[in-house]
């Protein structure tokens, strides 16, 4: 009996939990396809009105759009080559210190990005940069690097040596090792980090609304100031759209990166 009444708690408290996580994306789902700018049950009929308005209106959408694909996947980029350098030098190199350089280069995931971006502010304004593209893709770099460190040294320190020891023993340069033989069986640890790294700069707010000026508004911070100014269904409907991005993204992730083994 004790058990059964636990087996239910324990159904009740998951089932509870995907609620609260999946509710309000279910509701902004539902809100895009409203007919009428005010949210009523049950709802009076269904349309895609709103997300022919978010494609018409270009200034507003479009362009953040282009500029938040441009500054994430710069980001990404640069992360993936400096964060698969540092995790090399983090996991194969034993030096000085190694406890707090690891904890250095894991403080990003640990601090507020809105504390990164008021210290990135202060920072860039004293150089010059702060409303740049340079300036604001150094920021997303710093909150991204540290994705691409831990997956990366997670593949390291999994991978088995022996096969880069046969390599070099048949006489392989260590640069061929490192190309033919570590970088292939390291890269589902990098797309996997890459790829949230990706999604986090791409969905950034806090340390972009400080970084950012009118030149250089991404979407998630035009989403922000057209939710101020107004409350039609059009800011759903792209939501829902970035939804659907990040979902194919992570069963891309699946696929190729075998998240699944990673989890379980």
């Amino acid at each position: 009996m004790g058990e059964s009444i636990g087996r239910f708690a324990l159904r009740l408290v998951v089932f509870l939990t995907f609620v609260f996580l999946l509710g309000p994306t279910a509701v902004i789902v539902l809100f895009s396809f409203y007919p009428s700018a005010y949210i009523t049950f049950p709802p009076p009929g269904l349309t895609v009105h709103w997300y022919a308005e978010a494609f018409r209106e270009q200034s507003l959408f479009i362009q953040p759009l282009l500029t938040s694909l441009q500054i994430s996947l710069i980001a990404t980029a640069i992360s993936a080559a400096v964060g698969t350098l540092a995790a090399f030098g983090v996991v194969r190199h034993r030096v000085r210190f190694q406890s707090f350089l690891n904890a250095f280069l894991v403080a990003p995931l640990l601090v507020p990005t809105l504390i990164v971006g008021f210290a990135g502010m202060l920072f860039l304004t004293a150089i010059g940069m702060l409303g740049t593209y340079a300036g604001l893709i150094t920021g997303h770099v710093v909150v991204t690097l540290a994705f691409i460190i831990q997956s990366v040294s997670v593949s390291l320190a999994t991978l088995d040596t022996s096969v880069e020891e046969a390599a070099t023993s048949l006489g392989s340069s260590p640069w061929r090792v490192l190309r033919r033989v570590t970088l292939p069986m390291i890269m589902p640890g990098l797309f996997s980090g890459a790829v949230f790294a990706w999604v986090t700069s791409f969905d950034e707010l806090p340390l972009t609304l400080l970084l950012s000026t009118p030149k250089t508004l991404t979407l998630p911070v035009q989403l922000y100031g057209y939710l101020q100014q107004r409350s039609d269904p059009t800011f759903a409907a792209v939501s829902v759209l970035l939804i659907t991005i990040s979902f194919v993204l992570l069963l891309v992730l699946q696929k190729v990166g075998g998240l699944d083994k990673r989890i379980y």
